[in-house]
């Protein structure tokens, strides 16, 4: 792949408002999933946060210990401007892949899709070294033909079974009901934890 999505790439985007996987809002699957833990003080994880709607709605709903990862500096000012007490030490503009630390849950929200596809596999060795033993990795993946041009890059249920299967127990994958109208039929929910 010829294009480079490094930051410049991802602020241009948000710059001029390319951002058709934005939703607005904490997407409907992901909200209906955070209403049923009862253990909010677990320490979370959203990569590729974007404009962060699922972080606001997981700080608003006092899960204190939520940490949101971003590439692009303009989406995080976005998320700073509208959470403006978000804790700033829970704030990480950095690449995925040099961030470190330990969690109990990563939420996965259109950045896996937004990677380039030649990744995948580092993707999955550098969520599950970011998880504790048993922790979850949940979110939405799509369930569209793959393609290489640009972001979102698809991919199917076999694809996913044979990315996270060695690493992860697979708890739920599964087409999505819940899924916004734009994207019906075209997204798994997934629940794999870390064996």
């Amino acid at each position: 792949m010829s294009m480079k999505l490094n930051d410049k790439y991802w602020n241009n985007r948000y710059e001029k408002l390319e951002t058709a996987w934005d939703v607005g809002k904490v997407s409907i699957p992901l909200k209906e999933y955070f209403e049923q833990i009862s253990d909010k003080q677990q320490k979370i994880l959203i990569p590729g946060s974007g404009n962060g709607y699922e972080g606001e709605y997981l700080f608003n709903n006092n899960f204190s210990n939520t940490h949101i990862l971003e590439y692009s500096s303009k989406a995080l000012r976005n998320f700073i401007k509208r959470v403006p007490s978000f804790p700033k030490n829970q704030i990480h503009n950095i690449d995925f892949f040099s961030f470190e630390g330990k969690f109990n849950l990563i939420i996965e929200q259109t950045f896996f899709c937004a990677l380039d596809t030649e990744l995948r596999n580092d993707y999955v060795k550098k969520v599950s070294s970011l998880l504790v033993k048993g922790g979850k990795l949940v979110g939405l993946l799509f369930d569209i033909p793959l393609n290489t041009t640009n972001p979102p890059f698809g991919g199917d249920v076999d694809e996913y079974l044979q990315l996270f299967s060695e690493t992860f127990q697979v708890e739920v994958l599964e087409r999505c009901y819940n899924s916004i109208s734009s994207r019906r039929g075209k997204e798994l929910f997934v629940i794999l934890v870390k064996k």
